[in-house]
C-alpha cells in the first residue's frame, strides 16, 4: 500500500472515532432517566483515574435526584432555616445559576431530613415538582417562571404519608398525575398546561411508589402500585383498565415498577419481586403472574433493566448487619442467575449503558463501572466520587450528576459513543 493511501486510510479512521466520541449524549429529564427504566444510550469506558469533578454546589440535605434537560440541570431542595422548598436551575455544564423559586409549604420534620424525596419531570420545555409536603409546581424550565401550583394533600384533606411524598410524578398525555391517597384521591392528574384538575379517582392509602406510563401497542397505562394492588389506569380519565392484587404491604411500597416488553417487574419489602406479564394483541387484557420470588425483597430502591432479557433488582438483607445485593433474573422465567453481595449498606443506584456495561453508585459514594452477563458481573473500574448518598444519580452527554448529603457534583466519565437504547439489545 502506497503512504499516500496509509495517510488517507488514518485520517478516515481519525475522522471516524471523532465522529463517534462526539456522538450527542441523551437527557435525563426524570426519575430512572429517559425511559423511567434506569436506562441510557450513553457508554462509559473504564477510567484510571478518580473521574474529574467538572463543578460542585452545596446543597442542602434532600433524596431528590437531580436530572438534566437540555444543558440545564435542575434540583429541589429544602431551604435551610426555613419552612420552605427551592427549584433551582443551573448550567450542565459550568454549575452557573440560572434562575430559582422559593414557596412556603407547611411544617415537616423527619429523622431522615426535611428535603424533597420526588424527582423532578420534564417535558416540552415544561418542569413539574412534588415537595414533601404536596406542593405540586410547574415552571417553563428556560425562563424560569412558575406556571401554576396547587396542593392536592391540602384540597382533598389528605393525610401525608409517613415519610412524606416520595412518589416522583409522571408526565403522559399533556397531564401531570400524581399519588396523592385517601378517599377518592389516590391518584390525580392536572392539566399540564393549566393546572387544572382532569380528574382524581380511587380509595387506596397513600403510596411511596412513582408511577410508570407503560405503553402497550397504541395504549398508554400509567402503571401505579399501592399498598393492596398493581393497577394501569387511562391517562384520559384515571378509570382501571386492569389490575393485580398484592398481598397487605404493611411495610408500605416504594420500589418502582420495571417495564421490560411485555413484561412488569414489581418489587415490595413485603412480597418480593414478581413479574406480571400481558398477552399481546389485546389492551384491556389482564396480566398474569409469571413469576415470584418472595425472598427477593427491597426496602425503597429501584434496580433497572438488564442486558440480554434480564433484570437487575436491588435486594436487602438486615441480618446480621444491613446489606445491599444485586440479584440478576431471566426476565421470561424469573431463574436467578446470580447475585452480586454488599454492594452497599442499603442502596444502590444502577444505570444500565448503551453497549450493556451497567454504571452503579453505592450508598457510600462508590462508583463502579461493571461488565455485566448472565454469568456475573465483573469490575472494570471503581472510585469514591462523593459522600454518602441515598440518591440516584444522573447521567447526560458523559458527565454523572451526583446528590450526596452536602453537595451535587457534576462527574466527567470517560466516553466513546451513543448507541442503540440498551433495553432494546
Amino acid at each position: 500500500m502506497k503512504r499516500a493511501d496509509q495517510l488517507r486510510m488514518v485520517w478516515g479512521l481519525v475522522a471516524v472515532l471523532c465522529a463517534v466520541t462526539k456522538a450527542p449524549g441523551a437527557d435525563w429529564p426524570q426519575w430512572l432517566g429517559p425511559n423511567r427504566n434506569s436506562t441510557t444510550s450513553e457508554i462509559v469506558t473504564p477510567w484510571t483515574d478518580t473521574p474529574n469533578v467538572v463543578w460542585k454546589q452545596k446543597v442542602t440535605r434532600a433524596y431528590s435526584s437531580p436530572i438534566v434537560v437540555e444543558g440545564v440541570a435542575i434540583l429541589h431542595s429544602a431551604v435551610e432555616g426555613e419552612e420552605s422548598e427551592e427549584v433551582l436551575a443551573l448550567k450542565a455544564d459550568t454549575g452557573e445559576k440560572l434562575w430559582s423559586d422559593r414557596y412556603p409549604r407547611s411544617r415537616y420534620r423527619s429523622m431522615f431530613g426535611a428535603g424533597p424525596r420526588t424527582t423532578p419531570t420534564a417535558v416540552d420545555g415544561k418542569l413539574v415538582t412534588y415537595g414533601i409536603t404536596g406542593v405540586l409546581s410547574c415552571y417553563d424550565i428556560k425562563a424560569g417562571k412558575r406556571l401554576w401550583q396547587t396542593n392536592p394533600y391540602e384540597e382533598y384533606k389528605g393525610t401525608l404519608p409517613r415519610y412524606g411524598v416520595c412518589s416522583s410524578p409522571v408526565i403522559a398525555d399533556g397531564r401531570v398525575i400524581v399519588m396523592v391517597g385517601g378517599g377518592g384521591s389516590a391518584v390525580a392528574a392536572y392539566d399540564l398546561t393549566t393546572g387544572e384538575l382532569a380528574w382524581k379517582v380511587l380509595d387506596e392509602p397513600a403510596s411511596s411508589s412513582s408511577l410508570v406510563a407503560f405503553r402497550r401497542g397504541e395504549e398508554t397505562d400509567i402503571v401505579i402500585q399501592t399498598t393492596l394492588r398493581v393497577a394501569g389506569l387511562s391517562p384520559t380519565d384515571g378509570s382501571v383498565k386492569w389490575e393485580h392484587p398484592l398481598v397487605f404491604q404493611p411495610s408500605g411500597v416504594s420500589p418502582t415498577p420495571l417495564a421490560i416488553g411485555q413484561s412488569l417487574i414489581v418489587t415490595t419489602q413485603d412480597t418480593g419481586t414478581m413479574s406480571l406479564l400481558f398477552p399481546t394483541g389485546t389492551a384491556s387484557a389482564t396480566p398474569k403472574a409469571a413469576w415470584w420470588k418472595q425472598d427477593a425483597t427491597s426496602y425503597f430502591s429501584t434496580g433497572s433493566v438488564g442486558p440480554k432479557d434480564t433484570v437487575l433488582v436491588i435486594t436487602n438483607l438486615t441480618n446480621p448487619l444491613p446489606r445491599a445485593d444485586i440479584t440478576c433474573f431471566d426476565v421470561a422465567r424469573g431463574d436467578q442467575l446470580w447475585k452480586k453481595e454488599n454492594q452497599g449498606y442499603f442502596h444502590a443506584g444502577l444505570i444500565l449503558l448503551g453497549d450493556g456495561k451497567v454504571l452503579m453508585l453505592s450508598d457510600g459514594g462508590s462508583l463502579t463501572l461493571a461488565e455485566v452477563t448472565r454469568e456475573g458481573m465483573t469490575p472494570l473500574a471503581k472510585s469514591t466520587v462523593s459522600g454518602g448518598t441515598l440518591t440516584n444519580p444522573a447521567l447526560s452527554n458523559s458527565r454523572l450528576y451526583v446528590r450526596d448529603e452536602k453537595e451535587i457534583l457534576c462527574l466527567q466519565l470517560p466516553t466513546i459513543t451513543a448507541a442503540t437504547p440498551a433495553e432494546t439489545k
